[in-house]
């Protein structure tokens, strides 16, 4: 499947002194991911990323993600706006002969649990900011998004209590 945001950069193309990079996705792929997320819609959707190269071939992706979105609450099942801002820190290094080796067996990978997360993978000598973006702003949604003043009421307790519990006529027994 393809991503519907991509955003494709060479590693080698990227300056030895770093470059910034300024994102936008068009209407066409704003409606994609907002299918993709289950959204009404996505207004705007940029990011601002700084990439630098390190050692050993590690690039690293430093900004942040700003969205603009129609929701559903989920109380009253209004739509409502909402926005998303979300940093971006990620790590990026070539995959090892033996990372690709598993990752094309299906192999169970393994994973870290050192302080830092372990760097996302070079994939052919590309970045794709595009997929990136698009994963950070789906951190940032509200997984039960309210609108503002909206409050939950729950039922009514005024209801007869005989009515409600299939087992108040053992109490009467008593």
């Amino acid at each position: 499947m393809s991503e519907p945001f991509s955003r494709l950069v060479r590693v080698e193309a990227i300056p030895k002194d770093g470059q910034t990079v300024a994102i936008e996705a068009s209407p066409a792929e704003r409606e994609a991911l907002a299918k993709l997320y289950k959204l009404p819609s996505i207004e705007a959707l940029t990011a601002e990323l700084t990439l630098n190269r390190a050692a050993h071939g590690v690039v690293r992706v430093e900004g942040a993600v700003h969205g603009q979105l129609t929701q559903i609450c989920v109380v009253s099942l209004e739509p409502f706006p909402g926005i998303v801002d979300e940093p971006i820190d990620v790590r990026f290094a070539p995959l090892t002969d033996a990372e690709a080796l598993r990752r094309d067996s299906g192999w169970p990978l393994v994973f870290s649990i050192a302080d830092e997360d372990e760097p996302d993978s070079i994939i052919d000598g590309k970045i794709d900011l595009g997929a990136l973006v698009a994963e950070f702003f789906a951190l940032g949604l509200d997984p039960h998004p309210r609108k503002p003043g909206v409050a939950f009421e729950p039922p009514g307790e005024d209801q007869d209590e005989e009515k409600v519990s299939p087992f108040s006529v053992l109490r009467k027994d008593r």
